[in-house]
């Protein structure tokens, strides 16, 4: 296979009835002669509670660590993955979730919250900045102001939701299939499984795209031949949070434009989002995060070799520079 560009993989994958994420985590670093460190997943769903849009998550995410300290992988939740779960099944000791309607509420709560703590202490350090204290009603823990309007709530985490177990790459130099196989492998012999919705994302660097040509490529390429390539990857039809490219975006991409910052920020004033065939807000600096342009239409798979031939197709549809 040729050289392929750097890139980082995100492979979604269902633990066995039983097991979890971080049996997996366990089972890679023993291989890694490291460890694992628990960390915190942010993550959003909808909500069905009157006047409140969504609601803001975190949940266990699990990083592997070589001997070494190099990081390995991250093992985290994904929350359209359902249809496999049992959602009626009990909460397992010791995983929960925080829960937030306020994003801005939520990343304050992270940044004074250890993942490694219990439900009953993980919300202590942020009530201390807001003068209170935790109150437990049943199974939940709840944070208030002084005012008692709800800050964040920590609840057992029910439904199988540790079983949910997205792959997390660093990102991958040289041997992707190898690289990826290292992970894999062990998932399966383990009787990890591709779920019902899953699909594979890639992530490749974004400043080959921030160029007017290159742009205009990607989103005549997404926009104009998105039912061709749903075919030839084949685009998983229950995947969740995959949309066309807004049509003003597109629109825009069909002008001619000056320069890379003139575009650039027309785009960035669009309908872009990150839940399209591809996402490119990280592309136009619009969300925060890994500075790359993601993929999200290859389909969900548990073999290396195949991820990586189906990564080197989008490479030269992307005409991507390769080394």
């Amino acid at each position: 296979m040729e050289q392929l560009p750097r890139a980082g993989f995100e492979v979604e994958l269902l633990a066995p009835r039983g097991s979890s994420r971080l049996d997996l985590a366990r089972e890679l670093a023993a291989r890694a002669g490291g460890g694992v460190q628990r960390v915190f997943h942010v993550d959003t769903e909808g909500s069905a509670v009157p006047g409140v849009r969504a609601f803001w998550n975190l949940t266990p995410g699990f990083e592997v660590r070589g001997g070494s300290g190099e990081l390995v992988c991250t093992l985290v939740d994904d929350s359209t993955i359902v249809d496999d779960l049992d959602a009626t099944a009990a909460p397992r000791p010791g995983w929960y979730r925080v829960v937030s309607d306020d994003a801005r509420l939520l990343r304050l709560v992270q940044r004074h919250a250890d993942p490694a703590e219990g439900i009953g202490s993980v919300l202590d350090g942020a009530a201390a900045l807001f003068g209170t204290r935790v109150r437990r009603v049943g199974d939940v823990h709840r944070l208030d102001d002084a005012a008692g309007a709800s800050v964040a709530m920590a609840a057992p985490l029910p439904g199988e939701r540790e079983r949910p177990c997205e792959v997390i790459t660093p990102p991958l130099v040289a041997d992707h299939a190898a690289a990826l196989e290292a992970l894999l492998a062990p998932a399966r012999a383990a009787g990890f499984t591709v779920p019902a919705e899953a699909a594979v994302h890639v992530h490749l660097d974004a400043a080959p795209f921030r160029d007017v040509a290159a742009f205009r490529r990607v989103v005549r390429l997404f926009d104009e031949h998105r039912e061709e390539l749903r075919r030839a990857f084949g685009t998983n039809p229950r995947c969740r949070r995959l949309a066309p490219l807004p049509p003003d975006l597109v629109e825009l991409a069909r002008r001619d434009w000056p320069d890379w910052p003139s575009l650039r920020a027309a785009a960035a004033r669009t309908a872009v989002t990150k839940f399209s065939d591809v996402n490119l807000t990280r592309v136009l600096g619009v969300r925060p995060g890994p500075d790359t342009l993601e993929v999200r239409v290859l389909a969900g798979s548990a073999d290396g070799a195949a991820i990586a031939e189906a990564f080197a197709d989008l490479v030269r549809l992307l005409e991507f520079p390769a080394g």
